[in-house]
């Protein structure tokens, strides 16, 4: 039996919009047809980072600090961040993360030392907001941001998207469209669009067992 030793199938903007218009009984023939599905797959992109954790969207960043400076603005294609370490020396250290209202009843916020709490200001450009304000220039902070998927542009150009999510994205498609073109498909493609969502979203969990170590402070690294 021949194989194809191939593993690098993939779909480019146009192909996905037409078979999302297939799957509604339609045919895209127009310009406006792929400017309203192009929109439309952009629009359900965003809903995916409503709707958890996407793990081919993170991406670890640094931040160097500066004494006496205790906000720094981040790249505004960043949604989240899910951890924080300060890095001094080559140790990482901890830090934890606190609402708004916390760091707004913070009494001594001018007071100097190694940072141990953030607060995410989540703006349109976000921003750090640290404690207690930063004592050197040398430390840095490194975090796991949860960043925004790359639009879908112009129909030759692919998407940033592992190949499990390939369904999902095709039966989402389709269901955004039939919400526009084919009404009588909406709810027959809504459901295979939540079904198709649920199981990427299974598979692309982090398999990792939690485990707390309350006293563990810090670690090396290097």
């Amino acid at each position: 039996m021949a194989l194809s030793s191939s593993t690098n199938f993939e779909l480019d903007v146009a192909e996905y919009i037409e078979e999302a218009f297939e799957r509604c009984g339609l045919e895209a023939r127009t310009g406006y047809d792929l400017q309203t599905a192009r929109r439309s797959m952009n629009i359900m992109l965003a809903e995916w980072a409503n709707r958890g954790l996407n793990q081919w969207t993170i991406e670890q960043r640094t931040q160097s600090l500066t004494s006496g400076t205790s906000e720094y603005s981040l790249e505004t294609d960043i949604i989240d961040v899910l951890s924080v370490v300060v890095r001094r020396s080559g140790t990482d250290f901890s830090m934890s993360r606190v609402s708004r209202d916390t760091f707004l009843n913070i009494p001594t916020k001018s007071t100097t030392g190694r940072v141990t709490q953030y607060f995410l200001d989540r703006q349109i450009t976000p921003k750090f907001k640290l404690y207690p304000t930063p004592e050197n220039s040398t430390d840095v902070l490194v975090y796991d941001a949860l960043t925004r998927m790359q639009d879908a542009d112009t129909q030759v150009n692919t998407l940033e998207l592992p190949f499990r999510f390939f369904p999902c994205l095709t039966a989402g498609l389709a269901y955004y469209i039939a919400m526009k073109r084919a009404p009588d498909r909406i709810q027959l493609l809504k459901t295979v669009y939540e079904e198709e969502f649920e199981r990427a979203m299974a598979e692309d969990r982090d398999r990792s067992a939690f485990k707390v170590n309350p006293q563990l402070s810090y670690y090396r690294v290097g």
